[in-house]
């Protein structure tokens, strides 16, 4: 069984990241790729209604048994350079209604791999979910007549093997965002926070998942395999990065579990 999640974005302007799936294919040991037949595409997702947890099914697949690696995902997108399409299979959508077409490099035709190991059993299923980072993935570039770019960051999960993180923040400052960002333990560093130079990247850039907390002051971090996570806490003001608030150390994720984890923003100073 294959299915499709997301990571939000950090803006409350972006209201929609919707991608149309034309083809699957699966990268078998003989270094081959092989395209799921019982994919009924095109089919078209809102990555946004994909959040903290929701995911869709995408299908289920019969593969031989043995491991797997990565994942292919061949989507109806523009090229970069094309003439701007009318009806884009993958476009962002903001606040105000407007759309804007997500354009793909040159050369990204033949699709975006999902990586990560999972096995199948000869004689039995395995749950995989396709985590399309959205905060990673689209990029804007130029101002006066922006346009904006898809570069999917896409990893697997074996659903059986994540947990998550839960919880409410408190004491957060009138008018300002919250971010939370989930690191392996001891991979953040400080440097990170900064506006990186390279337009096709975004800050945070190794961060495994993010949330943002919404309106009840309540946070959820989806689909993160077993382990330790530094949790980086951070400020927006009106969409934009603010400042890093502090740092939650050595959160523990256990599979198939919800860690409860509270954050008072006064007690980060």
């Amino acid at each position: 069984m294959l299915s499709i999640t997301d990571a939000p974005v950090d803006s409350s302007d972006v209201t929609g990241v919707f991608i149309t799936i034309n083809e699957i294919q699966v990268h078998t040991s003989d270094d081959d790729w092989v395209i799921m037949e019982d994919f009924e595409g095109p089919e078209t997702f809102n990555l946004l209604d994909l959040t903290r947890g929701e995911s869709d099914l995408l299908g289920g697949f019969e593969l031989e048994g043995g491991s797997y690696t990565q994942i292919r995902f061949i989507l109806d997108a523009p090229v970069l350079g094309t003439v701007k399409p009318v009806n884009p299979g993958c476009y962002i959508e903001f606040k105000d209604g407007s759309t804007h077409p997500l354009f793909v490099p040159s050369g990204s035709e033949s699709g975006f791999k999902g990586v990560g190991n999972f096995n199948v059993p000869g004689n039995g299923t395995v749950e995989i979910t396709a985590d399309f980072n959205v905060r990673k993935s689209v990029h804007k570039t130029g101002s006066a007549s922006p346009r904006y770019i898809l570069r999917p960051v896409i990893r697997l999960i074996v659903d059986n093997e994540a947990g998550s993180i839960h919880g409410n923040v408190t004491n957060i400052p009138e008018d300002t965002g919250i971010v939370i960002y989930a690191y392996e333990d001891g991979i953040y560093q400080p440097e990170e926070a900064d506006e990186p130079a390279d337009t096709t990247l975004s800050r945070f850039p190794n961060a495994v998942s993010s949330d943002r907390v919404d309106s009840l002051g309540v946070y959820h971090i989806a689909y993160l395999a077993a382990g330790n996570y530094d949790l980086i806490v951070t400020s927006l003001n009106e969409s934009t990065f603010s400042e890093v608030l502090g740092i939650i150390e050595d959160v523990t994720v256990e599979s198939r579990k919800t860690t409860h984890q509270d954050i008072d923003i006064e007690a980060l100073k």
